[in-house]
């Protein structure tokens, strides 16, 4: 049953990425194109609940994304089992949203304090 769950959170998650993934494109574009230097981009981003939340929700759905496809690649090609699959699963996720969530918040909040 924990297979078919962390099936579906996997697929869900992908399926929450794939907009986001074109947003965060169509956003890098722009920015290129309009010859945005990296301090007028943090001036745009600075303060932003919008930024942070699309972001926020961006880097929640790639920690558990991530985190469960590494658990299935360790456990079929690295035999790995048991509660050193799961530590495994669990401190690859913890440790991708914990560094996602430093950059989201560096990227909004992060000059403002």
């Amino acid at each position: 049953m924990l297979t078919l769950r962390l099936y579906m959170l996997q697929r869900i998650t992908a399926l929450l990425m794939a907009p986001l993934v074109l947003g965060h494109l169509a956003v890098m574009i722009y920015a290129i194109q309009g010859g945005l230097s990296a301090a007028e981009i943090l001036g745009r981003t600075q303060g932003s609940v919008l930024w942070f939340l699309f972001y926020g929700t961006f880097v929640l759905a790639v920690a558990i994304h991530g985190a469960i496809g590494l658990r299935t690649i360790a456990h079929e090609w690295g035999g790995l089992r048991g509660p050193a699959l799961e530590l495994l699963m669990w401190g690859i996720g913890a440790g991708l949203l914990a560094l996602g969530a430093r950059a989201v918040w560096a990227v909004t909040f992060g000059g403002m304090l």
